[in-house]
């Protein structure tokens, strides 16, 4: 069997529509647009929420809120949450997440005083409130803010 003999399936083939081609094709005067009417015109669709005329049902509902499509999930991480990392290691964003503190999503993290800190550890994170920055100090560590690229 080469490429030259195949043939498609019994049915499979169908020829063109020709509308407006005369009475004899079945499709001749209206072209298979029925008789008048805004169908039947060229140009006569309707836009997608078009009730013919009718107030519309997205315009008929109200409207309530506002949604910020700038706003940025912050992760907020407590210093007692930083026992689990040697002493000397750096925690950032992404050691945090290799830890299950901060979730796949969290774009911001922001690091929060709750608890001591026992042990020096460098910090690099987003935000850091005032008490977890002399926390961290306090125990011989390095705060370092990165920005958000």
């Amino acid at each position: 069997m080469g490429l030259d003999t195949l043939t498609p399936p019994e049915g499979a083939n169908h020829r063109r529509k020709r509308v407006g081609r005369g009475h004899g094709s079945g499709l001749g005067k209206t072209a298979g647009r029925g008789h008048k009417g805004q169908k039947a015109r060229t140009g006569g669709q309707t836009t997608r929420g078009f009730e013919g005329g009718q107030m519309p049902l997205q315009r008929r509902l109200p409207k309530r809120g506002f949604k910020n499509r700038n706003r940025k999930e912050i992760a907020s991480v407590n210093l007692k949450d930083l026992e689990r990392f040697p002493a000397g290691a750096v925690v950032d964003v992404e050691a945090l997440r290799g830890a299950g503190l901060i979730g796949k999503r969290d774009v911001l993290v922001k690091m929060l005083g709750e608890g001591e800190l026992d042990r020096a550890l460098t910090i690099r994170t987003h935000r850091i409130s005032e008490s977890a920055r002399q926390k961290v100090v306090a125990a011989g560590g390095a705060v370092e803010l990165v920005e958000l690229v």
